[in-house]
Parts: structure tokens; sequence; C-alpha cells
């Protein structure tokens, strides 16, 4: 059996009898046969006195026998749930329930066999062990509630991004067990916890953003408060050369013209900003870009100002998700607009160093 079962597994074209063989539960079935020819064969050829021993060390056969079969069946089900829910999608936490549950059972019934009791006699007998138990298995029993309320309201996977700031966890989900989670860093190390921590303290799953169309970008440079000035004539033209922001420059002179033709006070006019039209200039190169995803939010803002300057913040989600590349396309959108901060003569805003200091002192360079 154990010879020719997995060659015909073999040429099947479904994949839940190649999970049965790999987990080995054609294998264990097949221990039954020899358990049963010893039981047929046994009260044959042994005497009254050896015959209460053989039914002793056949029953513990079977019983034994039935606990790997049921332990290759679960770890078969386990793993074809998992195949057919796809990835991340696992039983194990009922799965270590069932086998605590079939292993103690079994555990009870080899007892039953060699005291000589009743099964049941003993099974209601460890009722005083009870309250020990729970002390025993407060972990195993906590966790597995947790693990029903982390399946039950879809809060985490096996191959989860999660964060966990008290207990040093930030990483992928590699695992969800009865009692314990394992977390594996973004360096490397591994991180275990009790499962009812999920549940009991509050985490981070970056799940969301792994299924949605982008990750976000939120960021932003710091504007000097006195380089901020109304552009002159000269700007203007020199800002309209500059092709992501021509139509806004033509569009907003042809706004303003309107609204100040009947006003000759120059206070009253209104007048186009160097850091209005660098924000426009920033909004369309991220457009232009290809970086972002225009179907979700998309916006370039001035935040309050403070005793550090004025904020322009980027809020916006990249394409790209993969870290890397996603930390590459940030660092090269804030490399360009460093860059050309100077060009709408604008100064960021930066606390003064020991160069500043000694430029204005002493004159280092």
């Amino acid at each position: 059996m154990r010879k020719y079962i997995p060659k015909i597994v073999g040429r099947t074209a479904t994949d839940w009898d190649d999970i049965f063989v790999k987990n080995k539960v054609f294998a264990n079935m097949a221990h039954f046969f020899p358990g049963v020819v010893m039981l047929l064969f046994g009260e044959l050829i042994a005497s009254d006195g050896l015959r209460w021993v053989i039914e002793t060390l056949i029953g513990t056969y079977f019983i034994i026998v039935s606990l790997l079969f049921f332990n290759a069946l679960l770890n078969a089900i386990d793993e074809l749930y998992g195949h057919v829910k796809g990835e991340g999608a696992s039983l194990k936490i009922y799965i270590q329930l069932a086998k605590v549950i079939v292993f103690s059972l079994g555990g009870i019934a080899v007892i039953s066999i060699f005291a000589n009791k009743n099964f049941l006699d003993i099974l209601a007998g460890l009722g005083a062990m009870i309250t020990i138990l729970l002390i025993v298995y407060k972990d195993m029993i906590m966790g597995f509630v947790a693990g029903i309320q982390l399946s039950a309201n879809k809060m985490v996977y096996v191959g989860d991004w999660i964060v966990l700031p008290k207990d040093g966890a930030d990483g992928t989900v590699i695992d969800i067990g009865l009692t314990t989670v394992k977390i594996q860093n973004w360096d490397r190390t591994i991180t275990t916890i009790p499962t009812y921590k999920l549940t009991s303290e509050s985490f981070t799953n970056w799940r969301g953003m792994q299924l949605s169309g982008g990750r976000r970008i939120k960021r932003h440079v710091s504007i000097d408060i006195e380089s901020i000035h109304f552009l002159s004539e000269a700007e203007i033209q020199t800002f309209r050369k500059i092709r992501l922001l021509t139509e806004y420059i033509d569009e907003k002179l042809q706004v303003i013209s309107a609204v100040n033709a009947n006003e000759t006070e120059h206070v009253n006019q209104r007048r186009l900003t160097n850091i209005g039209t660098f924000r426009k200039y920033v909004e369309n190169y991220l457009r232009e870009s290809g970086y972002a995803n225009l179907d979700m939010t998309f916006i370039v803002r001035q935040l309050q100002s403070t005793e550090k300057g004025v904020p322009i913040e980027i809020y916006i989600f990249c394409k790209v998700k993969e870290w890397a590349i996603y930390e590459q396309i940030q660092a090269d959108i804030f490399d360009h607009i460093f860059a050309i901060i100077p060009t709408f003569n604008l100064r960021l805003f930066q606390e003064p160093s020991g160069h500043n200091f000694s430029s204005k002192w002493f004159g280092g360079e």
C-alpha cells in the first residue's frame, strides 16, 4: 500500500491526494493493517495468561497508530485549506487545539487500557484536575480565544506586515500558533509574542496598504518666510518659460487682470507669489512624473507656519509599494524639490550650524 499509492496519486490531476501523500496520511493509515492481523491471530496463538498482555499491547498500538493518523490528517487539512484559500490562510490554531484534545484523549485511553478501567470513568475522575489544567494551559486557552477573534475579524494573516512598538516587532508574520505568533523583523531577527497580545494590545497592520493602489508619501519642506515675495514682471516672464507652469501662469494672469481692472491702488491688487507658484510647480511635476496614483488622495498643501518657516507638504500615494523602490522614488522626488527651490528665489529653512557661524563671524568657508 505504501509503495503503490504514491505512484497512483502521482498520475491524478487533483492536488488534495498529493497533499495527503506529502503529509503521510496514507502511510500512517497502512499501519492499521498489522494491528488487525495481530488482533486476529493473537487470540489464536496466545495462552490465557498472555492474552491480557497481548490485548493491552494491541490496544495501545491501535491508539498510537490512530494518533499518528489523525496528526497527519490534521496537518493535511491545514495545508489543503491554505492551498484552496490562498497564501496566508491557515487553520493552524484550530488544528493545534484539535491535536491537544485528540492526544489528551489518546493518553487517557492508554491509561485506561493499562489500568483495566473504563475510559469514561477515568475521564470523569479527571474533573478534579480541571482547575489545575486551566492554570497550566492558561496561555493556550487565551491563545485559542484570541485566534478565533483574529480569524473572525480578519485582523492578521501569515504574510502580513505588522508593527508592535512595545514589543520591538516590525516585520512579516511568519507563523500564527495557538500560543505564540512569530514575526520576522526587517533586520532578519525573529520576535515571538503571545497570540492574545494581538487582541489585548494595539498594533499596526500594513495589509491595507499592500492591497491598495499605493503607498503614502507624507513629507514636507520648510520655506524661510523672509524669502517669500510677490513675483516681479521679470520673474513672471522667466517662470512662463517653464513648461509645467506656462498654462498655470497664463490662466492666473487672465484672472488677475480681470480682478485688478478697477483697482488703482497697488496694495489692493491681486498678484502672484513665488511660494504659490512653487507649490503649483511641485503639483504639476508630481502629476507628470508618473510616480503618484492620481485616483487616490493627491495634495500639495501649505501647513501652519511656525518659528521654523512655512511647511509645504506633499501628501500623495506612490504607485510602487515595494519598500526599496518606494524609498528611492521618494528620495528622487525630494532631491528634485530641494534643487529647484532656489529657482523660485525661495530659501529652505535650516537651523544654524557651526558652518553658518564660522562663515559669518570668522570668514570661514
